[in-house]
C-alpha cells in the first residue's frame, strides 16, 4: 500500500484565509494525510484538511487553545514505519540529535521550528523538516511504500 503524505511547518496563521486554503489544495491534493510539525499558532487552520488524517504537534508560537489541543511530540506509524514528530523549539543548538534521543525507535523524524528545509538520511533515520509553509517557503512529500523516501518542494512552484 502507498501513502503520500504532505508534511508542512510553520504556517504561523491565526486564522485560515482563501490564500492558505488554496496554496494547501494545490500543494497537497495528492496526499492522503497531512503532518504538521507545530507553529500553527492556531489549530483552525488544520480545517483546511478536514477530508485528510491529519497528524499535527503544537509549537512555540501556538495559543494557548492551539497548545492544550495539541501535543508537544507524537509517535504515529504509516505503513510499516514509525514516525516521531515535534516541533524542535527549546531543543538546543543540535535539534537532530535531542530528537534522535526523543524517538530513538523511529524510521523518520519529523520537526520545523528552524524555517529552513532539511531532507537526509542518518543512521538509517529520515530527518524531514519542511520549512516554512508560506509564500516562498517550502513543504515536502513522503512517500510510505515498502520503503521511506522524501522531497522537499517549493511552495511557489504550483503558482
Amino acid at each position: 500500500m502507498q501513502i503520500r503524505a504532505g508534511v508542512l511547518s510553520d504556517t504561523h496563521l491565526s486564522r485560515m484565509d482563501a490564500d492558505f486554503k488554496a496554496m494547501a489544495g494545490r500543494c497537497f491534493a495528492a496526499c492522503d494525510v497531512i503532518i504538521h510539525a507545530g507553529d500553527i499558532t492556531d489549530a483552525g487552520i488544520l480545517a483546511a484538511f478536514a477530508d485528510k488524517t491529519v497528524y499535527a504537534v503544537s509549537g512555540n508560537m501556538c495559543n494557548a487553545a492551539t497548545r492544550d489541543a495539541l501535543p508537544l511530540r507524537r509517535v504515529f506509524r504509516l505503513g510499516t514505519f514509525t514516525i516521531g514528530l515535534a516541533h524542535g523549539a527549546h531543543l538546543g543548538m543540535h535539534i537532530e540529535d535531542r530528537l534522535w534521543t526523543l524517538f530513538p525507535e523511529a524510521d523518520c523524524i519529523i520537526y520545523g521550528h528552524t524555517h529552513q528545509a532539511v531532507c537526509h538520511r542518518e543512521g538509517g533515520v529520515l530527518f524531514l523538516n519542511p520549512g516554512s509553509f508560506r509564500p516562498g517557503g517550502s513543504y515536502a512529500v513522503l512517500e510510505v511504500g515498502d520503503e521511506l523516501s522524501a522531497t522537499l518542494h517549493s511552495v511557489d512552484q504550483l503558482r
